[in-house]
């Protein structure tokens, strides 16, 4: 079992900045595929950025640039570092872990881009 807990969202202005966290208890995630999803009212949840256990990142296209996902697995904690936000990030962001079948999800964290 995984808990996975997310932190760092929040309210910011178009073109600002944020880092979100996601620290894991309950097993070491080295082994995992780490993942960070959003969602916003009325839309599908999406992949946004997604991390392996041999350091192989992807991103979804209209973030490609903008944001770095990155794991410490000492600490046994994956970040993503947002920059250039737009409106249309705005969105609950979930932090996931999966390992083959398993699949652990975080309560995710409110990101809000807003002037």
């Amino acid at each position: 079992q995984v808990q996975l807990v997310e932190s760092g969202g929040g309210l910011v202005q178009p073109g600002g900045s944020l880092r979100l966290s996601c620290a894991a208890s309950g097993s070491e995630i080295s082994a995992y595929t780490m993942g960070w999803y959003r969602q916003s009212p009325g839309k599908q949840r999406e992949l946004v950025a997604q991390i392996t256990s041999d350091g192989s990142i992807m991103y979804t296209h209209s973030v490609k640039g903008r944001f770095t996902m990155s794991r410490d697995d000492a600490k046994n904690t994956v970040y993503l570092q947002m920059n250039s936000l737009k409106p249309e990030d705005t969105a609950v962001y979930y932090c996931t872990s999966v390992l083959a079948t398993r699949a652990y999800w975080g309560q995710g964290t409110q990101v809000t881009v807003s002037s």
